[in-house]
């Protein structure tokens, strides 16, 4: 309803481009598996989905855009991702909604984890994980019958709360993994380097002679951790630097 009021082209919602009902670029924050990725979609962080966005949105060149976002900080952040102007006008959701109304979207969001998305049913099929539990029409009904349908789904994932990883964590889960290994008989020091777009680790280490030869103990472990972090932290890996730094002889 407020994009049709303001003659919006397209609508931008976690991770999306909308138009009329349609998917036109990107892909759903919600199709994410865990929380940290989903924020991290929604905002635009992985380069190859930004990338195909911006391609569109160049291509596209449209007059006016409305990007859904849960803050102003938000929609600035999505804005800068996607080299967009800094938006001309806020609208809050207490401007288009009843406090009845906003309460109930909270309850259907916290206690039974249902969001909506403004697209139609056949087109949030294609590339979501959750489950579609159902959909709802618009106010404005058009030739096209995906114009203003809504479609609610069940993340795989919950919104509910906040969510921060710390260092201490990313070191236990890279010093737990190493452990594993028969020729690492000590790790003497994990940095961790945080950048815009994904975390990088230097990791020092005393080891044995064994099956494989330093080169390649050094190689597996590379691949364990970067492997390991990403799986359970939703985060990208940019670089694991392993230094054989000590080696215990028998």
């Amino acid at each position: 309803m407020v994009a049709v009021e303001n003659e919006v082209d397209y609508i931008i919602d976690d991770g999306l481009v909308i138009a009329k009902g349609r998917i036109m670029a990107g892909k759903s924050a919600k199709a994410e598996k865990n929380l940290v990725r989903a924020i991290r979609r929604a905002l635009f962080q992985f380069p190859e989905h930004r990338k195909a966005v911006l391609a569109f949105l160049q291509k596209k060149k449209p007059k006016k855009l409305m990007i859904i976002a849960t803050s102003i900080s938000m929609a600035e952040k999505i804005t800068r991702a996607l080299r967009l102007p800094y938006p001309e006008m806020f609208i809050d959701i207490t401007e288009v909604a009843s406090a009845e109304e906003i309460i109930n979207a909270r309850r259907e969001r916290h206690e039974k984890g249902q969001h909506v998305i403004p697209a139609s049913r056949t087109q949030i099929r294609k590339n979501f994980a959750g489950k579609l539990v159902g959909h709802l029409r618009g106010l404005f009904r058009t030739v096209d019958k995906e114009d203003g349908e809504r479609t609610i789904v069940r993340p795989p994932f919950s919104f509910f709360g906040e969510l921060t990883i710390e260092s201490s964590a990313i070191l236990d889960l890279v010093r737990h993994v190493l452990s594993s290994n028969p020729q690492i008989t000590g790790i003497k020091d994990i940095r961790v380097r945080y950048k815009e777009d994904a975390i990088s680790m230097e990791i020092s280490l005393q080891v044995i002679p064994g099956k494989m030869d330093f080169h390649r103990l050094g190689l597996v472990n590379q691949k364990k951790v970067a492997s390991a972090v990403s799986y359970f932290t939703g985060m990208d890996v940019d670089g694991v630097d392993i230094h054989i730094v000590e080696v215990m002889l028998p």
